[in-house]
């Protein structure tokens, strides 16, 4: 996902929002929730991600100042075009926007799911960039009923294998472009989201883990509800950070793995894994935020399926462990301590890769290098050494 050309993004806001109850503020995707416009926000998810390049929002004919005002900077950063009079129209219309450059994938995204998130972004394009349609979605947990038109239950639905839809979906985009242009063609303009369009069509799909906090807001309380969250965690946010430290020696060989980038050298690193010293201190790091134990805790030298195995799994995991519990990464700053190899002209790469690893923007990670003025085992260079520091935002709030 290097080339931002690869992936575009449609933004599906020219609805009404009825459900939501009318405001002076306009339809629901203009309201704002913890001080800025609902749009706003949406936008700014996807814009943050660097794999993700033209934006395409379609809104409602009427809506053209509305538009301006709620996404603010963001207004000239993306392509506009009026909807159509149901979903499924406005969707065609911004996928044909998309069609004189066309991507390799396209997500479909719902306005007024503010809260996606950049891993959640990540999954999806990856899947639709393997040539595979990805939905996100949750398994359903509530027992489900079927009632009769005049209210009265009829049978309980077996919700074994049934899953919630959310947005955004991933496609490939000659694909369901042409979906897209057939369902009209032929008349087929009932169709609620990609999914079923892409299920009609015959274009294979998959499940990919959805985000509980990617709430979709339709009702008035739902607005109500993410103003008070977005209100409260400005107010009190429970940020953490953690540190990490490693150190590898040097052994034969004539490269060394540092920071998810392979560099020529006289030298390599020992060590059980691939002996990435900045991913470990990294690793440790992110497990601090949380007090989930160190790297040895979940990946033990002794145990030999982590043999050799590359350093980027073990981060992975530490980002995956965080987000569980709810947090989101904000910053991850490593220093790498060597006399040698030189590390800036790998910086760049560096960054690449622990973005693709904490799936989060380029800007958030820093890499830096110094020596140690020839001093001590790194002054001799009999090793590498990294201090990592990560930077945690969890949910909840901390006593005022």
């Amino acid at each position: 996902m290097e080339n931002d050309a690869e992936i575009a993004v449609v933004i599906v806001a020219a609805g009404r929002g009825e459900r939501a109850g009318q405001s002076k503020e306009g339809p629901k995707q203009y309201r704002a929730i913890g001080g800025q416009p609902v749009m706003r926000r949406t936008i700014a998810a996807f814009a943050a991600v660097r794999s993700v390049g033209r934006i395409v929002i379609a809104i409602h004919r009427d809506d053209e100042e509305l538009f301006r005002e709620a996404a603010g900077d963001y207004a000239d950063r993306v392509t506009k075009v009026i909807g159509g009079a149901t979903r499924q129209e406005s969707t065609f219309k911004a996928l044909r926007a998309l069609a004189d450059q066309p991507p390799a994938a396209v997500l479909i995204h719902d306005c007024v799911r503010p809260f996606v998130d950049a891993a959640l972004i990540s999954r999806v394009s990856e899947m639709a960039l393997k040539g595979t349609g990805a939905l996100p979605a949750l398994p359903v947990s509530d027992t489900l009923k079927r009632a009769s038109g005049n209210g009265l239950i009829s049978e309980t639905v077996p919700r074994q294998g049934l899953h919630a839809a959310q947005t955004p979906q991933g496609f490939p985009f000659a694909p369901i472009l042409a979906a897209h242009e057939a369902a009209n063609d032929s008349g087929r303009l009932d169709f609620t989201d990609d999914a079923a369009i892409a299920e009609w069509a015959g274009i294979p799909a998959r499940i990919v883990d959805g985000s509980p906090d990617n709430i979709k807001l339709t009702w008035a309380k739902d607005l109500e509800m993410a103003d008070a969250r977005l209100t409260q965690a400005n107010q009190f946010p429970d940020v953490r950070t953690g540190n990490g430290y490693d150190v590898h020696a040097f052994g034969a060989g004539d490269a060394v793995v540092l920071c998810g980038v392979r560099i020529d050298y006289k030298k390599a690193l020992s060590g059980h894994s691939d002996a990435d010293v900045g991913l470990h201190a990294l690793t440790d790091a992110l497990l601090a935020t949380c007090g989930a134990g160190d790297i040895g805790t979940h990946f033990p030298p002794s145990d030999p399926q982590w043999k050799g195995c590359a350093s980027r799994v073990f981060v992975k995991h530490a980002a995956a462990t965080v987000r569980q519990r709810g947090g989101r990464i904000a910053n991850a700053d490593i220093t790498l301590i060597c006399e040698a190899p030189r590390i800036g002209p790998h910086r760049e790469a560096m960054v690449a890769a622990m973005a693709d690893m904490l799936a989060i923007e380029a800007e958030r990670i820093s890499v830096k290098a110094t020596t140690n003025e020839k001093l001590g085992f790194v002054g001799r260079e009999e090793g590498i050494a990294a201090i990592a520091t990560a930077t945690v935002v969890y949910p909840g709030s901390l006593p005022a």
